[in-house]
């Protein structure tokens, strides 16, 4: 037997303290092989656990036509207070689709409302349908008015939204601010 096996054997028995490792050395050979025996039950219960693991700590099972969480496309909305950008990429950043509430014919102060974000997410969803997705994440960054219509319209273009998550980034007291516009 090694001496890792040894330490092992009388460490777990006794929990590790000093006294109780000299006790278990001057014990008798039956008490050491019926302690042999338990650590060896024991290993092999702590085998058979981990050949278990990978079955519950397998990755998530949840699939969307066969495809995991990381592999459904993205769905990027920009929403700004004048414009509201939407892009469909796959996992691995190719686009699929592209436009914007410019792109669809909204112009100057109609381009910022939340009517033309949801015609071009349909839009934006029509284009990305067509080249076979069904299912996105959706990624939102900004605070304007198209927030929510632009995730609508996708839903109204026939994706099915997996996941919704905001992006805005949030200076943790960065630059400073304009000043106050007065009216």
């Amino acid at each position: 037997m090694s001496v890792v096996a040894w330490q092992r054997l009388l460490g777990a028995a006794w929990g590790g303290c000093a006294a109780a490792l000299c006790r278990g050395l001057r014990t008798g050979p039956k008490r050491l092989q019926d302690l042999a025996g338990a650590v060896a039950a024991k290993e092999a219960e702590d085998q058979s656990a981990t050949d278990l693991s990978p079955l519950i700590l397998q990755r998530n099972s949840m699939r969307w036509d066969g495809k995991i969480y990381e592999e459904i496309p993205i769905a990027h909305i920009k929403a700004t207070y004048n414009n509201t950008h939407i892009q469909v990429v796959s996992f691995d950043n190719r686009p699929f689709a592209r436009t914007s509430c410019g792109t669809e014919g909204f112009q100057n102060a109609k381009k910022g409302t939340a009517i033309a974000a949801q015609t071009a997410a349909i839009a934006a969803a029509v284009k990305a349908r067509g080249k076979g997705v069904l299912h996105v994440r959706v990624m939102v960054k900004g605070l304007g008015p198209g927030r929510k219509a632009a995730i609508k319209g996708l839903t109204m273009g026939g994706l099915e939204v997996i996941s919704i998550t905001d992006n805005t980034p949030v200076p943790h007291n960065g630059c400073r601010p304009r000043k106050a516009r007065r009216m």
